[in-house]
């Protein structure tokens, strides 16, 4: 019972728990993507939403790369903390710009994911992570 309260933490586990919970996420996220880049490759970009004027295929690579490139980097642990940041953008981009003013249910999603990438910026991405055992080397 007295484990219930303590504030002390098991290191292994928190590396283990960085490791799956990196890899999870960026795995869920890598289902939204996928999509996008299928209509990257069959060359259907002019169906994507344009928030910023900058052309509706570039505004589609730049959400592929949030949300394909960057979580299989986030997967693989390397440059972690800099592909987070890709991902957070398109987050940020989904939530406030394209569901702006939709209702919370809509843009939940969009912000729990934003959260965790956020988590995985702050926190990085472990020693079982290829930073981790590229920083190992040093």
């Amino acid at each position: 019972m007295k484990n219930i309260f303590s504030t002390c933490s098991n290191d292994k586990v928190n590396q283990l728990w960085l490791l799956l919970f990196r890899v999870l996420l960026s795995a869920f996220f890598l289902t939204h993507g996928m999509g996008k880049l299928n209509m990257l490759l069959e060359g259907n970009g002019a169906q994507f939403p344009d928030p910023f004027g900058i052309g509706n295929n570039l505004s589609l690579i730049l959400a592929v790369l949030g949300e394909v490139v960057a979580p299989v980097l986030i997967i693989l642990g390397l440059g972690t903390r800099l592909a987070a940041i890709p991902a957070i953008i398109t987050m940020l981009v989904a939530v406030f710009v394209v569901h702006g003013s939709d209702p919370f249910q809509k843009k939940e999603m969009g912000l729990l994911y934003l959260l965790g990438f956020l988590t995985i910026l702050i926190l990085g991405p472990g020693r079982y992570s290829l930073d981790g055992l590229l920083g190992r080397k040093k």
